[in-house]
């Protein structure tokens, strides 16, 4: 969750759009233009490698911006289709993704796990054998904090020469056998275990890896073609941008490979990476709420994944928030891998969102992206709301 509250937007005043015609192509590079003079200030002053920014509607993504360098240092510079880490931002894909089982009537929201995992009901905790499915996504199944499983550390989840799906199910086995940090439905607690699990519940029910599931049943119908997971540039080279970490004031550039990301196994829980068009598509898809296509799913179980919990402020993938520019509440989520850091605030009722990513986490990463946030918000109630 993002740690601004951003509450107001920035009051400095940006250029207005030309009055005159543009062809699209004209457009968007005007756009491209004005989001990168709003994004060049706030890069600079936080000493970021790059940073990024989009604003959505329900018809996708209507402005672009990217600045700054794909590698501290020596470049090469961003490019509009670059591709950035959006860290937990996956949790409301993964949440959509078993959306999708549940309207094909495979698995309901009050599916226990007990249900959802037969298999493993015997080496189960029993206080976690009733827990729901919505519990798991509202963390509130009693799972802690903590990432890695009873003796198994996130070092050795990056040496595993396991499949993908079966170091899930090992994952699975120790910590469902491990008591809950509290009793489910109880207590919330901000949980990528929880994530993981979902994520294997929807490899169960649709047989096959939780990344083949996510391209097939969201990358692919939702035109996200630079969708992937892990780090984002090829190994040996800088044809995307390069994370980075702050060590006594010097930024160093980590380079792609095992170190550049969490592990792969925790998959559900944040390691999707996409370009700023192909994440806005995703939100656009949450803005159309069902109404037009690619519509994904229908209104109503748009309406539930949507839903304020009536005693918390989380569920399925999405913070809960009062704002005045949103007309009412508001959807959030950040994410970071503790190199990256990428943040979407969206306003249904307003039917528009903004987005921001950087290649850089620690204390600038989301005091930018919120600075950033808050400029593109601006930026679209003086260019576009109402128009």
């Amino acid at each position: 969750m993002s740690g601004v509250p951003l509450a107001v937007v920035m009051v400095t005043l940006f250029p207005t759009l030309p009055l005159r015609a543009e062809g699209p192509e004209e457009a968007a590079g005007n756009e491209a233009r004005a989001l990168a003079a709003l994004l060049e200030p706030i890069r600079e002053r936080h000493g970021l490698p790059a940073l990024a920014g989009a604003i959505v509607t329900a018809e996708g993504p209507i402005a672009v911006g990217a600045v700054g360098l794909r590698r501290a240092g020596d470049g090469p510079a961003v490019s509009l289709d670059d591709r950035f880490h959006l860290g937990s931002c996956t949790k409301a894909m993964t949440a959509t993704l078993l959306a999708t089982f549940v309207e094909e009537g495979v698995i309901s929201w009050q599916t226990t796990l007990a249900e959802a995992l037969p298999d493993l009901a015997r080496v189960m905790h029993p206080d976690y054998r009733s827990a729901t499915l919505e519990q798991l996504l509202a963390h509130r199944a009693g799972f802690s904090g903590e990432t890695a499983a009873p003796g198994l550390s996130l070092l050795a989840m990056k040496a595993s020469s396991a499949s993908l799906t079966a170091q899930r199910t090992d994952y699975l086995r120790r910590v469902l056998a491990e008591a809950p940090a509290s009793r489910p439905g109880t207590t919330f607690e901000y949980s990528n275990r929880g994530y993981i699990v979902a994520g294997a519940i929807a490899e169960r029910l649709g047989k096959a890896p939780w990344e083949d599931l996510m391209r097939r049943r969201l990358f692919e119908p939702l035109g996200m073609s630079s969708g992937g997971f892990g780090p984002m540039a090829s190994p040996g080279r800088a044809d995307q941008p390069w994370p980075h970490l702050v060590r006594e004031g010097i930024t160093l550039p980590i380079p792609p490979g095992p170190g550049a990301d969490n592990p792969l196994m925790i998959g559900p829980a944040g390691t999707v990476h996409a370009s700023m068009a192909d994440w806005a598509r995703f939100v656009a898809c949450h803005l159309r709420a069902g109404e037009g296509r690619p519509a994904l799913l229908a209104p109503e179980t748009f309406a539930t994944l949507h839903a304020r919990p009536g005693d918390g402020n989380y569920a399925f993938g999405w913070g809960f928030h009062e704002r005045s520019w949103g007309g009412g509440t508001v959807l959030n989520h950040a994410g970071s891998n503790t190199m990256n850091y990428a943040v979407v605030w969206m306003a249904p009722r307003r039917r528009f969102a903004v987005l921001a990513a950087t290649n850089q986490a620690g204390d600038a990463g989301p005091k930018a992206c919120d600075e950033a946030s808050s400029a593109l918000i601006q930026y679209y109630m003086e260019n576009h709301a109402g128009k």
